[in-house]
């Protein structure tokens, strides 16, 4: 359906692609991999045709639809989010609108000349019904409700959702397209858990092509059948899933550096020889023989070794065995009541994950125990000797622009030396003159590795992270289970990737509006107890 033949491509200085080849076929459903900047969104780019190749092809088969989310979303407002939806379904978008402008005409006492209005009404409407249009928004809806918009959210103005929701309606666009090729762009992105699971079901199923990015491991290794990576200006293909890929690539590597070493050796022994008798006449011919052999021989590369990010945390104070205690706390939202009575303790070296259905308070529990939040009524103490980290998402927003990746480490540890802030830095992927890169100029996972490092180097032993892995790419992901795997402390923790849930929790708070169910043993125990993967989908 879709081929790349011989493809080049170069960004200013950087060379992308060197005569690259690799095809997209019917049916498959191929995870693109590969290091950031290895030109993964140019690739896209380049099929849709917002990009051309310097040199080579980009053949897709005639009459072949391809839908492509990215997430650069564009402006939105001026209409609901089941009509942005359906925007990508062509003419009926429009006589929905029109629909939608007449009804609420109709019902405006205010009205001039009610019969038009009623007549041009009895129109459209036959026309939407033609168009198929009370069947496309039923999908429409279908599609939302599955990435966790409420009724109210579907048919309010698209303009007052945030940025995260926005990507949400243009992914549920192309969903709701189906067209032969998907062309999926970090989809995982901005997701809760519930309609992560939900998306990765709908994709399992959907029976045209399908390409995409993502930094969820688990979610990718449900739905693709076939992995191409980038890496180095070439693109490999490889049969099966992520874990498939994985020990593939490993045992590549291995075979590889074993083939690269035995010819090491093989020179050096042919190197060695020519060295010893090159000034011997009686040994010229040999000589001579073997330097031709050696101008021959195709030589074989060492793998590349990519980058690994390694941290290791140093030890932290060690904290009182009762952390947090909660005693009958209270929490409203105007006259939405979050918490009534909520109690519960955090002990020490507990690694507390917290699952929960859109708006049952994850994040408000983590901004009440922090401080960032007060609660209506009741108590939360901490215990002796503890020392919060908190990671929120609204702290990549506090960085100021104008300051560098080093200046805000220095400005957030002012009497350390620069040496170990500088091992920091390097540590969170920032090497070299990476340090010296302006806040405002970050992407990001740039941005959420940045406070992590200023939260980490100096070690709390109480960790509170709302949502650490997002933007964080796989190996950086990587590097933090690692890192937290080894950690003494005590940790209270949100987030939406399965595989960091259940490679780091102990412990499982399930927020219910019943209150708080607890399991102990962790994610990997509450999936294999409950039957499921996320709160709301056992409803």
């Amino acid at each position: 359906m879709i081929r790349l033949d011989n493809i080049s491509k170069q960004n200013g200085h950087q060379l992308l692609f060197i005569e690259a080849s690799a095809a997209l076929l019917r049916g498959e459903k191929i995870g693109l991999v590969g290091p950031n900047g290895a030109g993964k969104t140019t690739l896209f780019r380049m099929i849709t045709g917002q990009e051309e190749a310097d040199e080579g092809l980009v053949m897709v088969d005639r009459g072949v639809s391809i839908g492509f989310f990215s997430q650069d979303v564009g402006e939105m407002s001026g209409h609901s989010a089941v009509a942005e939806v359906m925007n990508g379904a062509g003419d009926v978008s429009d006589v929905a609108a029109e629909l939608h402008a007449l009804e609420a005409a109709m019902g405006d006492p205010d009205t001039a000349d009610l019969d038009a209005v009623i007549e041009r009404f009895g129109e459209v409407q036959a026309r939407f019904e033609d168009l198929g249009g009370y069947a496309l928004e039923g999908k429409a809806r279908e599609v939302l409700d599955g990435l966790s918009f409420t009724q109210e959210m579907m048919d309010g103005d698209v303009g007052a959702l945030s940025g995260g929701w926005k990507m949400r309606v243009a992914l549920a666009r192309i969903l709701l397209m189906r067209p032969d090729v998907m062309l999926l762009d970090e989809p995982s992105n901005h997701l809760d858990l519930e309609s992560l699971i939900w998306l990765e079901q709908f994709l399992a199923g959907f029976e045209g092509a399908l390409l995409m990015t993502s930094h969820d491991r688990e979610f990718m290794n449900r739905i693709i059948n076939k992995v191409i990576e980038i890496d180095g200006g070439t693109l490999t293909s490889y049969a099966g899933d992520y874990v498939f890929y994985e020990q593939q690539r490993a045992q590549s590597e291995k075979q590889q550096q074993a083939q690269f070493e035995r010819q090491q050796a093989m020179l050096a022994k042919e190197i060695k020889f020519i060295e010893r008798f090159k000034a011997r006449a009686s040994h010229a011919t040999q000589v001579q023989s073997r330097v031709k052999k050696l101008e021959k021989i195709d030589r074989v590369e060492p793998p590349k070794r990519r980058q690994t990010l390694t941290f290791d945390f140093p030890p932290a104070p060690r904290s009182g065995d009762d952390v947090v205690n909660l005693r009958g706390v209270h929490k409203r939202y105007g006259n939405r009541v979050i918490y009534e009575g909520l109690d519960f303790l955090i002990r020490r070296k507990e690694r507390c994950c917290v699952l929960g259905t859109n708006g049952a308070g994850k994040s408000t529990l983590l901004r009440l125990i922090t401080g960032a939040t007060t609660p209506d009524a009741g108590t939360i103490a901490l215990g002796g000797s503890v020392k919060m980290g908190y990671f929120a998402q609204h702290a990549m927003e506090l960085l100021d622009g104008e300051r560098s990746v080093f200046q805000t480490l220095e400005d957030a540890h002012p009497r350390a030396a620069q040496a170990p802030l500088r091992a920091l830095a390097g540590c969170f992927g920032f090497s070299g003159a990476e340090v010296d890169k302006k806040c405002r100029v970050l992407s990001g996972g740039e941005k959420a590795r940045l406070v992590m490092a200023t939260m980490l180097f100096d070690p709390p032993n109480f960790l509170v992270l709302d949502e650490p892995t997002n933007h964080l790419d796989i190996a950086t992901k990587e590097m933090l289970i690692t890192a937290l795997a080894q950690y003494e402390g005590t940790m209270l923790f949100v987030s939406h990737d399965r595989y960091f849930l259940a490679a780091l929790s102990n412990r499982v708070l399930e927020l219910t509006p019943e209150g708080i169910h607890q399991y102990g043993g962790g994610y990997t125990e509450y999936v294999a107890r409950t039957g499921y993967e996320a709160p709301g989908l056992h409803a």
